[in-house]
């Protein structure tokens, strides 16, 4: 595993052969955040939110960067032990890893962020339910970015914040954010009920 950009560039990580999970390829994550780029000022204070962490990748990719701070969350032990350990490597403490369960953390959670990547398993039964949940508990920002990797059998483009879609190579990554001044009107509309 490769740190593509930032000041940890070109940094390796080996991934444990016994891992279950399937890091973003070097060449789907490099373009990927080609894509951001144009989108996201990493070094602007930015704070991210890395569900289905798995390796780490996106995380480690997100503190390189400058993000001022990512939080990371896994429910693997193993995984979660890695991406710590990691962490613990390049002595950074812009990133918080929690080991736990993505659907309940977005139940509970109280914060909003600028940028969400998801990476879930490609056959996570409710992984299509994602962007909602996103949205219904309002985790973006009013201009955030929220990214989904998923198969290519699955398609977001009806989805009233679907903003584009990417794929290189079998992986697919879905853009989502507000329109403008949506999340707003939503709030409004709900204080005139």
């Amino acid at each position: 595993m490769r740190v593509i950009s930032g000041i940890y560039k070109r940094r390796r990580f080996d991934v444990p052969h016994t891992f279950k999970a399937r890091p973003t390829t070097d060449f789907a994550k490099e373009n990927l955040f080609n894509v951001l780029n144009n989108y996201i000022d990493f070094e602007g204070g930015i704070t991210a939110l890395d569900l289905f962490a798995g390796t780490g990748s996106i995380s480690i990719e997100l503190v390189s960067r400058g993000c001022d701070k990512v939080i990371s969350i896994e429910k693997d032990p193993q995984h979660f032990s890695f991406i710590n350990k990691i962490m613990k490597e390049v002595k950074t403490d812009k990133c918080f890893v929690l080991r736990g369960d993505v659907f309940r953390y977005i139940e509970r959670c109280n914060e909003k962020f600028d940028f969400i990547f998801a990476d879930p398993p490609y056959a996570l039964e409710r992984l299509s339910e994602i962007p909602d949940l996103i949205f219904n508990h309002k985790l973006l920002k009013e201009d955030g970015l929220f990214v989904l990797e998923h198969g290519k059998d699955l398609s977001f483009e009806s989805h009233p914040n679907f903003i584009e879609h990417r794929y290189y190579g079998s992986v697919n990554f879905s853009f989502f954010g507000y329109k403008s001044g949506e999340e707003n009107s939503t709030e409004e509309e709900k204080t005139n009920e």
